[in-house]
């Protein structure tokens, strides 16, 4: 049966590479982000793959009563079967600033808190109605511990990890799964802005792969690299400032999110 997804973030990284690993089950999917050129590169990419049918949207996840209409209408054209809230961005701390810009910390929190529940939010009555569906969200392993040089970026993706796991229980009654995605460091456009160290990296293609494997066998969480997952579980077991510590040791540069917006 030919499955019909919704992707948020899909005109490049870890959107992009799920929507086309999808196509080639020649999967109908629906494709939003903020840049058309991008959008229809995409689409072109799913359509060489074998989706079945691709429509995009450009969209702004900030945007609550446009996202809604969005969702709404491309579940009304055909029920969604997965939507995956995948749009992020990243801001952080350069070696020797101690206070991230405000405007960037709240455009960012904006997109990517405000932007998953907008994206997920319309979805949730009509998946439950039908008894059935599958929502993924797109956490990091910065929501696992705290990165004393991403804070904003950090909270941002404690608080999605925490509200999809309050959704799984809440709406599994109902016929809907949720599952929470933690990827480690991904080789995207996002990633190779931030100089440092970055252990298990591995392509998007890859993570991609991971993902849908994940999403087929219905894992409430898709954490990977796993090792690094368990290692982030473990350092937040331990005493607070002997992990502060050690991470201060490592050079670590994030550049600041560029995004400004109304909502900042």
């Amino acid at each position: 049966m030919t499955q019909r997804l919704l992707i948020t973030g899909a005109s490049s990284g870890i959107g992009r590479a799920l929507a086309i690993a999808y196509a080639g089950d020649g999967a109908s999917l629906c494709l939003l982000g903020r840049d058309q050129k991008r959008l229809d590169a995409a689409a072109e990419a799913c359509r060489a793959a074998g989706a079945r049918e691709v429509e995009t949207r450009v969209a702004d996840v900030r945007d609550r009563e446009a996202m809604a209409r969005i969702v709404e209408a491309a579940h009304a054209a055909r029920p969604i079967d997965i939507l995956v809230a995948n749009a992020g961005v990243a801001t952080g701390l350069s070696p020797g600033q101690i206070l991230e810009t405000p405007e960037a910390v709240r455009a960012m929190m904006a997109i990517n808190v405000a932007g998953v529940f907008n994206t997920v939010e319309p979805i949730i009555p009509p998946m439950a109605g039908r008894g059935q569906g599958r929502i993924a969200i797109v956490g990091s392993m910065a929501g696992v511990r705290s990165l004393p040089y991403s804070p904003s970026y950090c909270a941002a993706k404690a608080s999605v990890h925490m509200w999809a796991d309050c959704l799984r229980g809440r709406l599994a009654p109902h016929g809907v799964k949720v599952s929470l995605i933690v990827p480690g460091f991904v080789e995207t456009p996002m990633s190779a802005r931030t100089k440092s160290w970055q252990p298990g990296a591995m392509s998007d293609e890859k993570a991609a792969w991971i993902i849908k494997r994940g999403l087929e066998r219905g894992r409430a969480v898709i954490a990977f690299p796993q090792h690094m997952y368990y290692a982030m579980r473990f350092f937040a077991l331990l005493p607070h400032g002997l992990v502060d510590g050690v991470m201060r040791r490592f050079h670590v540069d994030v550049p600041e999110s560029q995004e400004r917006g109304e909502d900042t």
